[in-house]
């Protein structure tokens, strides 16, 4: 028996689950992880929290992780100067578990969801796995919004959820904050839509968070994660915010227990650390730029990063200028998009790997 003989739903069927390649090669730039190790410092407190949690694994952990999520609300109200509490606030095993909260509490069968691609392919996917109804919204060749592209969609497709990915995962773009203000007064001259601003890597982008735009925008949401500026994708947390009301109707469908006694417990460790943690960010922002006007140099068309990877191109065929980088041990990402390929931005040692790659494959074409 394969797949194809099981009941599967069928807006499963015909689909391939996400995930990017994970080969044993020198310099491994495909992911968008942080490269640097947590530092030992935050090691030890790591070893110290999760030990106190230890003693009580008997018991189950807090259901509604309260330190955690008054330890998140600080860090937004510090870093955004946009002032957020714990009731503002909620946590999940990373934030594909935040979205697919969201979407089994305002999406699922009879609703659907608009996003704008290419964009980060976990939100089709979460859609389809709550039976939410996708609908792909359009870009400019740029890939930037077009708002009166956009807006026409939002009122031909009505949807119950938007998706908006600033900075966009895989082209690194930012989404300014006007746009979204736009379109969230768009989507709601229609009907009740739930706008979700996904910002899992803001922390490295050039511009503001849009965070504040919450403010009077009951049903906008912004979810994070600490994957990337906190150099915790091992840990899997992921977080939102957005009005009381929002948080109270996601803990409806939230699994009870859902957070580990241990999750909270790095989280916070990590949180203890955040200072130290976001000079890593101010390292990468600098090593992201310099790997753009390198591409640039080489005369290569680079998307405007507002994160830690970069969108390059454009090649007749990316997936043999992806194969001839990764023979010279270098793993970088060939996600789909039309003559292109991305970049996660690493250590300098990393980056020159690359660029070394890059420069001599470019030379072959």
């Amino acid at each position: 028996m394969n797949i194809d003989d099981l009941p599967v739903r069928d807006e499963l069927r015909g689909q391939s689950p996400y995930g990017a390649p994970q080969l044993d090669v020198p310099v491994q730039l495909n992911t968008n992880e942080n490269p640097y190790p947590l530092p030992e410092p935050l090691v030890a407190r790591i070893a110290e929290r999760v030990a106190e949690a230890a003693r009580t694994l008997n018991r189950y952990p807090d259901r509604d992780a309260v330190e955690l999520r008054e330890g998140l609300a600080r860090y937004l109200t510090t870093t955004t100067g946009f002032a957020r509490t714990r009731e503002q606030v909620w946590a999940a095993n990373g934030s594909n578990e935040v979205i697919q909260q969201l979407l089994q509490t305002f999406g699922g069968p009879g609703r659907s969801a608009l996003g704008f691609e290419p964009s980060y392919q976990m939100h089709e996917l979460i859609s389809r796995g709550t039976g939410t109804r996708w609908i792909a919204g359009p870009r400019r060749a740029d890939f930037t919004i077009d708002l009166d592209a956009a807006i026409a969609a939002l009122a031909e497709h009505r949807p119950d959820v938007l998706f908006v990915c600033s900075p966009n995962n895989p082209t690194g773009t930012a989404v300014e904050a006007d746009t979204v203000r736009a379109l969230y007064d768009a989507a709601q001259a229609v009907k009740p839509t739930m706008v979700i601003v996904d910002e899992a890597y803001v922390e490295f982008s050039h511009r503001d968070s849009l965070l504040p735009l919450l403010a009077g925008r009951p049903l906008m949401v912004v979810t994070r994660t600490m994957s990337k500026a906190f150099g915790a994708a091992g840990l899997r947390l992921g977080y939102l915010a957005a009005d009381r009301a929002v948080v109270d109707a996601v803990q409806l469908v939230r699994l009870p227990y859902h957070l580990s006694a241990v999750t909270q417990a790095t989280a916070l460790a990590c949180l203890e650390h955040t200072e130290t943690l976001l000079g890593y960010v101010e390292l990468l922002k600098g090593e992201r730029d310099r790997v753009v006007g390198a591409l640039r140099a080489l005369g290569l068309e680079v998307t405007a990063s507002d994160s830690n990877f970069i969108q390059f191109g454009t090649f007749e065929d990316p997936h043999a200028v992806w194969q001839a980088i990764l023979d010279r041990g270098v793993l970088i990402r060939d996600n789909g998009v039309p003559g292109r390929l991305r970049v996660t931005a690493g250590t300098p040692a990393e980056n020159d790997a690359f660029l070394d790659a890059v420069t001599t494959v470019i030379k072959e074409l």
